[in-house]
């Protein structure tokens, strides 16, 4: 299946995520906020078929991540999650280099099912028509 980078900063969620994931067969890398979640990126080489993220994070948020990853990595697919709508909205000009944002709460099946869908995605040609 995928390599997934799960960056969360609640240790639940990301227990819970991370979990659900790897029951879909998933290998799952985890990070606890937006630093660690590069420094993994970067120790990996940029080798995640997906980089799912938070946005609200201490020391660098998702969004940021985001941006940093996108530029360093431009082929990463990128799903967000939240529990915020101020931080979802946060995320709006972000659709070139972002699927999708997943609000918080979700059940076992959303998330499941917005992981698939995102790693389904053709990057080379959905996201690009949004340029």
């Amino acid at each position: 299946m995928a390599k997934i980078l799960l960056t969360e900063d609640d240790e639940a969620v990301r227990g819970f995520v991370g979990r659900a994931l790897r029951i879909d067969g998933h290998d799952i890398v985890e990070a606890i906020d937006g630093e660690d979640g590069f420094d993994k990126l970067q120790e990996h080489e940029g080798q995640f078929d997906l980089l799912l993220t938070d946005i609200k994070m201490p020391f660098m948020d998702g969004i940021e991540l985001s941006r940093l990853a996108a530029a360093t990595y431009p082929d990463l697919k990128i799903l967000m999650m939240t529990g915020f709508a101020d931080q979802r909205e946060r995320a709006d000009g972000l659709e070139k280099i972002v699927i999708d944002v997943v609000p918080k709460p979700f059940a076992l099946k959303e998330i499941r099912t917005a992981v698939h869908e995102a790693l389904s995605v053709d990057t080379s040609e959905d996201l690009k028509k949004s340029a």
